[in-house]
């Protein structure tokens, strides 16, 4: 399957201000189901643009902006080759086939960032129990589906797992951490990631046609792992990643700031097309 991507953002602010260098992470990661036929991204005309791989090995382009303004804006083409994915089609290694299970020292001293430090959440809606590992996810997955409301909320940082619980609604970059910080709570090795959802012949999905967040965890005999728990499922080709990361500063679409000598009101305003194209 072919598709192109069209995405556009601007930041107006009411006076001028100066602007930090920016990071741009909406670019995918490429691998066998994923694939670029063209790439091309535009920002303000006096930007030097560098295109590099951050500490997570995502694809980014840094943004420096030498001159004063009161607009940023950004855009993006793709046309990416999508190759069939079966979200389910793996094996598990024989210690992980049983939930809770626990790393092997090599694979626990890798994903150490993953795992130290996590508290454990405690969820109204699901107990842990012993039971088959991809049982347990899928369990898992379908609680915070079912029990938090989905809302679309465009800005702003993602709220943490105890007032996404209190609150009882969330978007979807608080559904990832929910999850995230659920399954390391767990023992279960999990980061964040953000990108694109694009289902073209299904029943619409919750943030579809967005920039959308979701969850990869890391199963022993299977890799990394997609879940999306905004959606209750686990994730396929339609999920098209952009990032990776420990924490939500880490997978953000675009990070950046402005500079002036007091607070300066700001508008920001975006918009993502995703088409099916003709073979």
């Amino acid at each position: 399957m072919k598709i192109e991507v069209r995405y556009c953002t601007n930041y107006h602010y009411e006076s001028i201000v100066s602007f930090s260098p920016h990071v741009f992470r909406l670019f995918p990661i490429q691998d066998y189901f994923v694939s670029a036929e063209k790439i091309v991204f535009t920002t303000n005309e006096d930007a030097s643009v560098q295109y590099r791989r951050d500490i997570f090995d995502n694809p980014i382009a840094c943004c420096f902006y030498p001159d004063h303004g009161q607009d940023l804006h950004a855009e993006l083409t793709m046309t990416l080759r999508l190759r069939e994915k079966n979200a389910f089609q793996f094996l598990l290694a024989t210690h992980a086939l049983d939930f809770p299970f626990s790393y092997k020292p090599a694979e626990r001293h890798v994903l150490s960032p993953y795992l130290d430090n996590a508290a454990r959440i405690e969820l109204p809606f699901w107990k842990s129990q012993p039971k088959p590992t991809l049982d347990a996810l899928l369990d898992l997955n379908e609680a915070i589906y079912k029990n938090i409301r989905y809302e679309r909320r465009e800005e702003g940082a993602p709220r943490s797992s105890a007032e996404t619980l209190a609150l009882g609604v969330a978007a979807c970059r608080d559904f990832a951490v929910l999850l995230a910080e659920t399954l390391r709570g767990e023992g279960v090795a999990a980061r964040l990631a953000s990108g694109y959802l694009c289902e073209f012949d299904e029943a619409e999905k919750r943030a579809e046609g967005a920039l959308h967040a979701w969850v990869e965890v890391f199963l022993p005999g299977a890799g990394w792992v997609g879940i999306d728990p905004t959606n209750g499922i686990f994730c396929n080709h339609n999920h098209i990643t952009a990032a990776v990361g420990l924490t939500p500063d880490d997978i953000a679409p675009v990070s950046g700031s402005y500079f002036n000598k007091t607070r300066v009101e700001s508008k920001m305003t975006a918009h993502l097309e995703l088409i099916q194209c003709d073979e």
